[in-house]
């Protein structure tokens, strides 16, 4: 028996040797009169060792041309494996085709060597190389060229010059009758189109490409990652088991040509899709590959990544602190120069409600912070409507073609019927695209809805945490206060009470009502009013006479008109009804002009007593502050005595 088994691994292993050999001379073959098939181009006949077979025998092809041919080919798709072998070998080609003196080749090469630098992060540098390689190569090549840069553009978050040079790929694709550029333009504005939003179009697009890749019949590593666009875009739609298909054949494709890139770029997708479908085992073991595969090719933009969706998985299970772990990492990897702000600031959203579900007010705000200022840089209004323009402009070279190709045949057929039916098309293409543009908007008023909910829901967690902290520290004022014998230390302590809890409250009104930046004065008086009778044991002696406009005030002069409001009600419990005595207060706030509000608190108390005296030669604390809170909100105040006090102050409305 092990004898057979011996036997058969022999004639598997032999067997092996062979197919692999046969696949080698599919494409290289220096005796044919063909010696160099261009992998992806004229054949895909091959597995993952194609690079390790074309390396070894590229040198043998004597013809300088396809020699060159297939070294650039080595070159560029290193890139997909080992960044630093794929620049190291472009460059020694560029330094092959100067000593030919092979302009031509140099340029092709330079492609090869941008394209290679994009993806180590030297975004500049990439730039400036495809840039002077434009001069260098023929019409043919531009599309190749110009991916490569509207690349470096995607990561620079220009994304109007991204799909400018999409749109141009397109253009030269139409006039070249070059599929496979066609396809590639379709593929990257659908992934910008997914970046940008707007998840149907960026669908349409992608199955377009798709469908032109596939008339080519050869699966390579663009096809593969169209495959990958394609699931984004359906994931986001909410389609996630028709995304799961396509992110699995684009995993096979890229298991059998060794497409590190773009299994890590799958990996991070299967990551989102596992969490938002609440499969967080396999969302693990995704998580693992992806960053598996980004430290094979040794990428900091595949791994950032990685770990930002590993963070977000751990933000959905509850785990906090290592969701702030992990999304720290990703910033780590990001380093500060790193470029794509687009994954930036979901890091920084994400980490900012990690830290608020962690009880990490302060870290959540700077973090929010950061968020809204990335995301503007991201989704300015001026990249968003040239990115508009660029797709409106292509639009309008189709319909101008097409309403001169119409023309043509009005002319021929001089026919008033076949006007008047252009006319009526050209009116439904109209309705159409008015119906598409309205459908579009509804989406992103959507997408804005939901962002907006996300930010408003950890607005109110961060208010509600506020106000439970404040409350924690009016209990420990509490348990301060019974160890204490001495009645003005108790007496400050109770005074201060109050002060925590009429900040505690204005909170509380955040978080319970409508408006996260406004509260409600009426109702917010009355409440701290009651408080107040309640903590000096005053209910049934003292009575309120209420004059309040139901008004609005946002938190900056809210909470100093309720400090101000606890010091002047706590000063007339304190002194002005001696003895118990009983009497009434009236409370009046409300607007006196467009930009001034009346603050007014009157007893008939015994008349005008120093707030908060400690002794006849000092002030009080209670009327230090007043006064602070009272330049603060850029106000005067008046005070009247006689048979009670009158406090008259008025305020500057912001």
């Amino acid at each position: 028996m092990n004898h057979q088994v011996f036997t058969f691994r022999i004639i598997f292993i032999v067997l092996f040797c062979f197919s692999i050999q046969a696949m080698a001379q599919d494409f290289i073959d220096p005796e044919s009169p063909v010696p160099y098939k261009r992998v992806f181009v004229d054949t895909d006949n091959f597995g993952y060792s194609y690079l390790d077979e074309l390396e070894q025998n590229y040198d043998k092809i004597k013809e300088d041309s396809l020699r060159f041919a297939a070294l650039n080919d080595l070159a560029y798709y290193w890139h997909t494996r080992d960044l630093s072998k794929s620049l190291e070998l472009s460059r020694y080609g560029v330094e092959l085709a100067r000593e030919k003196n092979d302009f031509l080749w140099e340029g092709r090469f330079q492609i090869s060597e941008g394209a290679a630098l994009l993806r180590m992060e030297e975004l500049d540098s990439a730039e400036q190389v495809l840039i002077e390689a434009r001069s260098k190569v023929k019409k043919q090549d531009l599309p190749h060229l110009f991916t490569q840069l509207g690349y470096v553009y995607e990561r620079l978050a220009k994304i109007d010059r991204a799909a400018e040079y999409a749109l141009k790929v397109r253009s030269l694709g139409v006039e070249l009758n070059d599929k496979k550029a066609i396809a590639q333009s379709y593929s990257d504005m659908s992934n910008l189109y997914w970046k940008y939003g707007d998840f149907q179009i960026g669908l349409t697009y992608a199955l377009t490409s798709i469908r032109l890749f596939e008339e080519r019949n050869l699966k390579d590593m663009d096809y593969d990652f169209t495959l990958y666009v394609l699931g984004n875009n359906l994931m986001s739609l909410g389609r996630h088991d028709e995304a799961l298909v396509h992110f699995k054949h684009a995993i096979f494709i890229g298991e059998r040509y060794g497409f590190y890139n773009n299994l890590s770029d799958i990996y991070i997708a299967l990551v989102d899709l596992y969490t938002e479908t609440n499969r967080y085992q396999e969302a693990e073991k995704a998580g693992k590959e992806a960053v598996r595969y980004a430290n094979l090719i040794d990428n900091d933009f595949l791994l950032m990544r990685s770990w930002l969706a590993i963070g977000r998985l751990r933000l959905y299970q509850g785990r906090y602190s290592e969701a702030i772990e992990t999304l720290n990492r990703s910033l780590e990897v990001a380093t500060d120069e790193f470029g794509d702000k687009f994954y930036l600031y979901q890091v920084y959203e994400r980490l900012s409600k990690a830290y608020a579900k962690n009880h990490k007010y302060k870290e959540a705000h700077l973090n929010l912070a950061i968020y809204d200022s990335l995301k503007k840089e991201v989704f300015l209004d001026n990249s968003q409507q040239r990115m508009i323009l660029a797709g409106t402009e292509t639009n309008l070279e189709e319909k101008d073609s097409t309403i001169r190709g119409m023309e043509e045949r009005i002319k021929r057929q001089s026919s008033s019927q076949t006007l008047i039916s252009i006319i009526a098309g050209l009116l439904l293409v109209l309705l159409l695209v008015l119906y598409v543009t309205y459908g579009n908007n509804k989406k992103k008023n959507k997408l804005l809805e939901k962002q907006n909910e996300e930010k408003e829901s950890l607005l109110k967690e961060i208010h509600h945490r506020v106000k439970n902290n404040l409350g924690i520290v009016s209990s420990l004022l509490d348990l301060q206060a019974e160890k204490i014998k001495d009645p003005k230390i108790i007496q400050a302590i109770e005074e201060s009470r109050n002060r925590v809890y009429s900040m505690s409250m204005i909170h509380q009104n955040l978080y319970q009502g409508e408006n996260l930046t406004s509260i409600g004065m009426r109702e917010y008086l009355i409440d701290l009013s009651k408080h107040i009778s309640d903590s000096f044991g005053a209910e049934g002696r003292i009575a309120y006479n209420y004059d309040l406009e139901d008004m609005e005030l946002d938190v900056d002069s809210a909470i100093p008109m309720g400090l101000i409001t606890n010091e002047l009600l706590t000063n007339a419990y304190k002194h002005a009804f001696p003895d118990n005595g009983k009497g009434f207060i009236n409370l009046v706030c409300k607007r006196i002009s467009d930009d001034r509000i009346l603050l007014e608190i009157e007893d008939n108390g015994i008349g005008l007593i120093e707030f908060d005296q400690e002794d006849k030669n000092g002030r009080g604390f209670g009327t230090e502050l007043i006064e602070l809170l009272i330049l603060q909100l850029d106000g005067s105040i008046m005070t009247m005595s006689g048979d009670g006090t009158r406090v008259r102050m008025e305020f500057a409305l912001d």
